[in-house]
């Protein structure tokens, strides 16, 4: 019986398979060796560093990301497909894609969603500085939508849910709070991630500083 032959590929589908079962905060290079079989010092021959190993993480979850991007379509509808397309990403790779928003990736993979989403904002008529702000308001958007969703603890582990009690709730103090305790309660995080998407949306729409006529 033959084993596959050693790769940087190989070696980084197995930190990602260690991150999403224990978290980054488990991957060493000496643990990635153990994963693998191999000896520790054979992984330098294909990876540098621990750091280099995480962005290959990050790059390997960018590749990973299917766009359906049409630049023939309106710039909304592009801003959409954007959108989900990275959301979908995340839910394949949850810890992963922790790694993605935490790094500066240089490579084709990692530049090419920002390329695409710059000459997104660009086509919906913006100049080069407010094309730049809104791309890091969605980011800052897409994240804590993905936060929320993933959890936040250190792991990046899905969080219990938690519900407002509204009778433990003073209505007299806290009357909205007391009231819309059902609401608060529950998340249908797919619906609350397409309600801010559509509110971005038209927030771009309206800037004054989009030129009128853009596609």
């Amino acid at each position: 019986m033959t084993t596959e032959p050693l790769s940087r590929a190989r070696i980084v589908a197995a930190a990602i398979d260690l991150i999403e079962r224990e978290g980054a905060d488990a991957v060493s290079m000496r643990r990635i060796a153990a994963e693998l079989g191999v000896g520790v010092m054979s992984l330098y021959n294909h990876v540098p560093n621990k750091d280099a190993l995480l962005s290959g993480v990050a790059e390997a979850v960018m590749s990973g990301i299917e766009f359906t991007d049409d630049p023939d379509a309106h710039w909304s509808d592009r801003v959409r497909m954007q959108a989900r397309a990275f959301r979908q990403i995340a839910h394949h790779y949850p810890r992963s894609t922790m790694l993605v928003v935490s790094r500066t990736l240089h490579s084709s993979a990692g530049l090419l969603p920002v390329e695409r989403a710059l000459a997104t904002l660009r086509s919906a008529g913006f100049d080069g500085v407010e094309a730049v702000r809104m791309l890091r308001m969605f980011i800052a958007f897409i994240v804590g939508s993905l936060l929320r969703e993933v959890g936040v603890t250190p792991s990046f582990a899905p969080p219990q849910p938690r519900s407002v009690d509204a009778e433990q709730v003073d209505e007299t103090l806290f009357p909205h709070v007391s009231e819309l305790a059902p609401l608060l309660g529950r998340c249908d995080h797919e619906a609350e991630f397409e309600f801010g998407v559509e509110m971005l949306i038209s927030a771009i729409a309206a800037h004054p500083a989009r030129e009128e006529g853009a596609r």
